[in-house]
């Protein structure tokens, strides 16, 4: 697995730091590749695995790594991810949580000999810090503080089996900016809050940019299918395998603002004490250094 691959990669990887709107546009993505005029059940979703994935790394590297510890298992995913990609018949859309990470051997935990591109959807932490708190059960405080944490991980506790693998999250802001920064491979970078107020123009871009069908019809009817009303109207009846033990539902809100609510002042600051180089840059802070409160 660890030879140069001369066949062309397949994976495009979905990436976003939690409760960022990645599985939106996964439905999105599953529904432009399949008849649009089929009813689309949440539970059906499915672009490819989470390279998280446990099964899907260890058939690849065909043995149990259930004993080993999350540092070994992490040197044999870019093995994995090459050997999945060359097998792959078609490209494949794969939704990331992981910093675009060096790993301790100097591989990229990504290979490039497997990563035909990458689409990162960025969110105002603002917004993350109330949807990730409800997500994982934390309180908004604790939630704060782990989106400021540069060793943060997630599924990472050795004392539980997870489905899936340890993914190394590091800070709100490096996370952003170690996929921002990822020069060595093709990238797109989208907004949650455009792919909110500016839908066929965001979704028509990354449609180009994974080489999806782009038909205007074609978008608009995906986008119908993956409404956010559609998607809570359908976990109320059915849970959605993808939801926490800790949270209620998966899809909760989905809007943009919701920490005008949610957060008091000092949450507020302490987010852009510690993320406000960031912030300023993809514009979730006015010209004066604060909060941007507009909702569209």
């Amino acid at each position: 697995m660890n030879c140069v691959s001369t066949v062309a990669p397949k994976i495009y990887w979905l990436a976003s730091y939690p409760k960022s709107g990645s599985t939106w546009v996964r439905a999105f993505i599953f529904n432009l590749l399949n008849d649009e005029q089929k009813k689309f059940r949440i539970n059906d979703l499915d672009t490819g695995p989470i390279a998280s994935c446990r099964k899907w790394v260890e058939d690849a590297i065909d043995f149990d790594i259930s004993e080993l510890c999350h540092n070994e298992i992490d040197l044999l995913r870019p093995g994995a991810y090459r050997w999945l990609s060359e097998n792959m018949s078609q490209n494949g859309y794969h939704k990331v949580h992981d910093a675009y990470t060096t790993l301790p051997d100097s591989n990229r935990l990504f290979p490039l000999e497997a990563t035909r591109g990458a689409l990162y959807i960025i969110r105002n932490p603002l917004d993350v810090a109330v949807s990730l708190a409800c997500f994982t059960g934390n309180s908004i405080d604790k939630t704060i503080e782990d989106m400021g944490n540069i060793e943060a991980t997630t599924c990472g506790n050795p004392l539980k089996f997870h489905q899936q693998l340890r993914q190394l999250l590091s800070s709100w802001s490096q996370h952003v900016m170690s996929w921002v920064n990822a020069s060595d491979i093709s990238k797109l970078i989208v907004r949650y809050e455009d792919l909110k107020f500016k839908s066929m123009t965001s979704f028509t871009q990354i449609a180009h940019f994974l080489q999806l069908p782009t038909s205007e019809v074609a978008i608009k009817n995906a986008l119908a299918q993956c409404q956010l009303k559609r998607l809570q109207e359908q976990e109320i009846h059915q849970p959605f395998k993808e939801c926490s033990e800790s949270a209620m539902r998966f899809f909760r809100k989905g809007v943009v603002g919701d920490w005008l609510e949610m957060l008091n002042s000092e949450q507020v600051q302490s987010i852009v004490d510690e993320h406000g180089s960031v912030m300023r840059k993809f514009g979730y802070l006015t010209s004066t250094g604060k909060p941007d409160d507009s909702k569209g």
